[in-house]
């Protein structure tokens, strides 16, 4: 039994080896459920933002942005121009941040040959405090837009109780400008990397937007096989279930498992991403789609690039929506939204009652989504791993998993391992 480091939360990996065949890979999330969606119910309408930006400290705008998109849609108040610009401006810091956390903090030490980020800086210092400074410039958004860099204060239904001034935004574009640069050579470290050889099959499901690379929000879910459907319509396509060895729901896309994410996004969407994150996309070797997990890290490296880039072009172009949010009265309806967290595409369903209170809430996040694919990925790795040993067999696994970024906490919790071979 090895525990799982540099993932969130607590939970349990059981593979079964039996007469030299990988008989099952169950992924085991056994901690108590947290109930959000129960504590939501009777709940006023406007609260959910604030309510489920708890559920993670590392992606609360996800939350609240999925949030605010589905009760608009339930209240039938369309949110666009200045505010909704300023939404996008915030979500590329949480972009900005989780990403070069994942990248330099978890990610990466997996593939140079350290056991956490601590030891890296010891030998790369200059790598990590690079890391470090792209994580800082996505928080700076963060405390300027959202009030602060954890559980932002300053979201509401329908905009931002307060929008930043011109002066404040061209104060942080001086912070973003060297971020851009360690952006640009983050995608190049990343490239050289060695990548274990793992091609998925799963189908892929992204947000997308015509107009632009999909984050905050989209019109229409596109997916690899099948018809790209409206985000009304992901409930009639993506099923929840319980599964005896986990507390935490699994998803599956007309039943069959998929994945959601940045390989998702990068190969739905990468006609949408600027000419310079798409000129370094080619650069590091990402063809038209990228299906191998292991790369995922070049893919959120060229994400980052992206994210940043778009903040400078959100900061250049700012004008201060006056007032920073608009009306949206209760009315009896429900409502659908979705965004795409750093880890993948989140999903919020409310029904709101002529009341103004919350009647049903339904959350279903990346991670979950997400954990059928991890667990057939981990079968296929020990398969065609099984000449190792216990230990770096292990090793291996917890690499595989940590190619999701998951967090699981989203979910509830993560991660103990045990290899079983009978």
């Amino acid at each position: 039994m090895s525990s799982l480091a540099r993932v969130e939360g607590e939970g349990a990996l059981h593979v079964i080896v039996r007469d030299g065949d990988v008989e099952r890979a169950d992924l085991q999330i056994y901690e108590p459920p947290r109930f959000f969606e129960a504590l939501l119910r009777g709940r006023g309408y406007t609260e959910p933002p604030d309510i489920t930006a708890r559920i993670c400290g590392i992606c609360p705008v996800a939350y609240q942005t999925s949030a605010c998109n589905a009760i608009e849609d339930a209240c039938g108040v369309p949110v666009g121009g200045a505010i909704r610009e300023l939404r996008r401006l915030l979500y590329c810091g949480e972009w900005i941040s989780s990403h070069a956390l994942h990248i330099y903090l978890l990610h990466a030490p997996d593939f140079l040959g350290y056991p956490d980020a601590i030891a890296l800086a010891t030998d790369h210092r200059e790598l990590v405090e690079r890391g470090l400074m792209l994580k800082k410039a996505g928080n700076a958004i963060l405390e300027l837009v959202g009030g602060r860099a954890i559980h932002p204060i300053n979201v509401r239904v329908g905009g931002f109780y307060s929008a930043p001034t011109r002066a404040q935004l061209a104060r942080l574009a001086e912070q973003l400008r060297p971020a851009l640069d360690a952006a640009i050579a983050t995608v190049r470290w990343v490239s050289g990397f060695d990548f274990p050889d793992l091609e998925l099959d799963h189908e892929l499901l992204a947000v997308h937007d015509p107009a632009r690379y999909a984050i905050e929000g989209g019109t229409t879910l596109r997916r690899t096989a099948g018809t790209a459907f409206v985000v009304d319509a992901f409930s009639n396509h993506v099923v929840e279930e319980h599964v005896q060895r986990s507390t935490a729901l699994h998803a599956s896309l007309d039943g069959g498992r998929y994945l959601t994410g940045p390989l998702a996004r990068y190969t739905l969407n990468h006609e949408r991403l600027s000419p310079l994150a798409l000129g370094l996309a080619g650069e590091a070797g990402l063809g038209s789609e990228c299906r191998n997990p292991f790369r995922s890290i070049v893919v959120r490296a060229v994400e980052t690039v992206y994210a940043v880039e778009e903040a400078l072009r959100l900061i250049e172009s700012y004008r201060p929506p006056e007032p920073s949010y608009v009306d949206v009265p209760a009315r009896e309806g429900v409502g659908h939204g979705v965004s795409e967290a750093p880890r993948g595409l989140l999903y919020h369903r409310y029904g709101i009652g002529a009341d103004g209170l919350v009647r049903s809430a339904t959350i279903v996040p990346p991670t979950s989504q997400n954990q059928a694919a991890i667990e057939d990925d981990l079968r296929r790795m020990v398969s065609a791993n099984l000449h190792l040993a216990d230990e770096p067999l292990t090793r291996l696994c917890e690499r595989t998993i940590r190619n999701y970024d998951p967090c699981i906490s989203c979910s509830t919790h993560f991660l103990d391992l045990t290899v079983e071979r009978q």
